[in-house]
């Protein structure tokens, strides 16, 4: 086995848990590796540390598997990290009920780059690292022996791919998809989910508990949803009692999506519903000329920072659509705005949305901290990565 040995200094991150070594920390590999072997990790006074992945194209040369010196990384190794991984969200009982469950969350799970999210009977896996590439077949097998599922469903077509030297990948890995498509339901809400075209794994898991507070706050309120995508937040709403829901995105197949999540739900009053294809910072400005009033916006975006070297063109964004949404706030209206950017932030966030409310004029309290779903879980000493961070601000 290869031996990737760390700079004077560089093993206390390795040591504290934190699963990335970056190749600042590299002094040299002693013999070889392919992207995705399996090296030891060795400080400089020779100890060995740890077990990693090799990602010689990547920033992050080494993913850690294991603190273990001597741990076997192989097929039963994998599969039961995956087997630990479904485990957890089996007995936690908030997701006990619920169709939609994300089963590993990468290094919160000690599995870098491995997300497996399950819908009903068909579990989504994207790989994004050159190790978890690597084990592709031995994760599968976990997935498949600790669920039953019928089908795995690969998405690891995310752009992250590229920078450990590896091509997007998409399609069955496992099974067949059932012929008449996939609906979860969450909350009450009976969803579409497209595994092969939709965004991510094809929904998005970790706004569960943020959409039910919708619902919570929706009642005889006029709702805006902006970046709607397929209609979660918005349907959410609808059940709710929202006495109105204008929902926007750029997406015309998502709006689509989302008239047919709608018309899966015949107990919603679908005559409280408008969709509006638009791109959402001119359909902002036109709704403040217009003079139009909310008294709960949502603002969901997608990521505008993934890194932090677009942090500062992300921030005046993130600026534009929060000075609109308490532009078009009613008083005590109230302001549900995410960030998923992994360049930018709570605290950042935070500064961001109170310039964004001063510049409105507004007086503004934050009534919670947004969070994603306990599916989604982020460990102490990992990165956090495009975590979701999210504020419900209230106007007065």
């Amino acid at each position: 086995m290869a031996r990737l040995h760390l700079q004077p200094g560089r093993e206390r991150t390795v040591l504290r848990r934190h699963p990335w070594i970056f190749a600042g920390s590299v002094a040299r590999l002693e013999g070889r590796a392919r992207p995705g072997d399996t090296v030891d990790v060795v400080a400089a006074d020779g100890t060995v540390i740890a077990r990693a992945a090799w990602s010689p194209e990547s920033q992050i040369r080494a993913r850690v598997w294991s603190l273990d010196a001597e741990a076997a990384v192989d097929h039963a190794f994998f599969k039961r990290k995956v087997a630990e991984s479904v485990a957890r969200r089996a007995t936690h009982p908030m997701l006990s009920a619920q169709d939609g469950v994300r089963l590993i969350h990468g290094e919160s799970d000690g599995l870098p780059g491995v997300i497996a999210d399950r819908y009903g009977a068909v579990v989504v896996v994207q790989l994004t690292s050159a190790g978890a590439d690597k084990w592709r077949d031995a994760i599968v097998a976990g997935l498949v022996q600790a669920t039953g599922c019928v089908a795995v469903y690969e998405r690891s077509d995310s752009e992250v791919r590229r920078l450990e030297g590896l091509e997007p990948r998409a399609g069955l890995a496992y099974g067949e998809l059932p012929a008449d498509g996939l609906q979860i339901v969450e909350n009450g809400v009976r969803m579409e989910v497209d595994v092969v075209g939709g965004h991510k794994t094809g929904f998005y898991l970790d706004q569960r508990d943020n959409r039910k507070l919708t619902g919570e706050l929706a009642r005889d309120r006029r709702i805006l949803n902006c970046f709607c995508y397929t209609g979660g937040f918005s349907l959410q709403a609808l059940a709710g009692g929202a006495s109105s829901v204008l929902s926007i995105d750029s997406s015309g197949p998502a709006l689509a999506t989302a008239a047919r999540n709608l018309a899966l739900n015949p107990q919603l009053d679908a005559s409280r519903a408008d969709w509006c294809e638009d791109d959402v910072f001119e359909a902002l400005r036109g709704l403040n000329a217009e003079g139009r009033k909310f008294d709960l916006i949502i603002l969901d975006p997608p990521k505008f920072a993934p890194s932090a070297a677009h942090a500062e063109r992300a921030a005046r964004a993130y600026k534009d659509i929060n000075l609109f949404g308490f532009r078009l706030l009613a008083p005590g209206g109230i302001l549900m705005t995410y960030s998923c950017s992994g360049g930018i932030g709570l605290e950042m966030f935070q500064k961001i949305v109170a310039s964004a409310a001063g510049d409105a004029g507004v007086d503004a309290r934050i009534l919670h901290r947004l969070a994603a779903a306990p599916d989604h879980p982020v460990g102490l000493a990992v990165p956090e990565g495009e975590y979701l961070k999210g504020l419900a601000i209230q106007v007065g």
